[in-house]
């Protein structure tokens, strides 16, 4: 059983920052990529940003240059950290990750239970 734990959602006024955490646990191998998605109320779920094994890097337009993605390998953790907040960046964001629990075995992917994020302005 795996489980993605998030954390540091919360209310900020525009042009704050939070930083977002994500931990897996439970029966883990290896985990390859690691994203953050984000869904407001009435629109679909959007990637927001995205960090691979080695390491690369993706990121949604609208995030680019505001939001960092990292993760630390060792705790496997990932890390959304967000500055320059809008009022738009309002929303659930959720955590995903590419999980395989055994040598050679199928990846599956995770999601966590998501955490709110409210910019006022």
């Amino acid at each position: 059983q795996v489980q993605l734990v998030e954390s540091g959602g919360g209310l900020v006024q525009a042009g704050g920052s939070l930083r977002l955490s994500c931990a897996a646990s439970g029966r883990i191998f290896s985990i390859n990529t690691m994203a953050w998605y984000r869904q407001a109320p009435g629109k679909q779920r959007e990637l927001v940003a995205s960090i691979t094994s080695s390491l690369s890097t993706n990121y949604a337009n609208s995030v680019k240059g505001r939001f960092t993605i990292s993760r630390d390998s060792a705790k496997n953790t990932v890390y959304l950290q967000m500055n320059s907040l809008k009022p738009e960046d309002t929303a659930v964001y959720y955590c995903n990750a590419g999980i395989r629990y055994a040598p050679g075995v199928v990846e599956y992917a995770y999601w966590g239970q998501g955490t709110q994020v409210t910019v006022s302005s």
